[in-house]
């Protein structure tokens, strides 16, 4: 074990694809030694491998919702690393319905992967903190703004901030910032098949002022913003990154100037 000297050292579930990648990529370039998460062995085991010139890269396989995975990401990046410096809790479960469609077995599973497992490993990932660490949860504009068909998805969300607000609170005093990173639709692998579709285009693309998509480097940068020294005053907060989207009416000029159906 190390004695907790040298770099850095983050946690990111959710490594292995998407934003959770896009994350480890960013810290492992700016020098933080990782540990990725995941459940899928073959990505993770791509991901050490083309980090390795330039980090340490251990990782677990592991479902996040598995009550011994917060102990045994920790452990690892004890064993490894000796010290942990930065908990992202990226992933997260991309399950929409209507609440009235929405049956138990649905709830149970996004409550578990998108709120109970991040309050798990953050509470774990205090054993091992000390002052100038921070927990960073990868939240959604749809936990600011409630979304048609976000049901529990949105309810999740909206309880990762309440649960960011409740661990800044109790130990900011210590030194241990907490912040959520609340992203728009992002593209990835999860999110792709949507992205060309017109409904996706009108309530997003439409409605967004700015003239991008948002990326999965955007959010690893903002990410590694909240971590690093030049935003260690930012505690409890939430950073929609969305491009104006959850803060303003705007409507694409296309938009404003299309015929509307007038139902007979």
């Amino acid at each position: 074990m190390s004695n907790g000297s040298g770099n850095p050292v983050v946690l990111v579930t959710g490594a292995s694809s998407g934003i959770g990648d896009a994350i480890a990529r960013k810290f492992a370039k700016m020098g933080w030694r990782v540990v990725a998460v995941a459940r899928r062995e073959q990505r993770l085991v791509q991901l050490r491998q083309e980090l390795a010139d330039i980090t340490e890269v251990e990782y677990l396989v592991a479902d996040v919702t598995g009550k011994d995975a917060p102990g045994r990401a920790v452990d690892l990046a004890l064993r490894a690393f000796g010290r942990l410096d930065c908990l992202v809790n990226n992933a997260g479960a991309g399950k929409w319905a209507p609440p009235g469609e929405t049956d138990d077995d649905m709830i149970d599973e996004v409550l578990d992967v998108s709120l109970k497992a991040p309050f798990r490993f953050a509470r774990e990932s205090l054993k091992a903190m000390k002052p100038g660490a921070s927990i960073i949860n990868i939240g959604s504009v749809f936990g600011l703004l409630g979304g048609l068909d976000g049901g529990i998805y949105c309810a999740a969300k909206a309880g990762m901030i309440g649960m960011s607000q409740a661990f800044a609170a109790q130990y900011g005093a210590k030194g241990i910032r907490s912040n959520v990173v609340a992203p728009g639709v992002v593209k990835t692998e999860m999110t792709a098949a949507a992205w060309d579709h017109p409904g996706f285009q009108r309530t997003n693309q439409e409605l967004t002022p700015f003239n991008r998509d948002g990326t999965v480097d955007d959010v690893a940068n903002t990410v590694y913003f909240l971590a690093s020294e030049e935003g260690s005053y930012i505690n409890g907060q939430t950073i929609a990154l969305d491009g104006g989207w959850s803060t303003t009416k705007y409507v694409a000029p296309e938009a404003l100037i299309c015929e509307r159906i007038v139902p007979e």
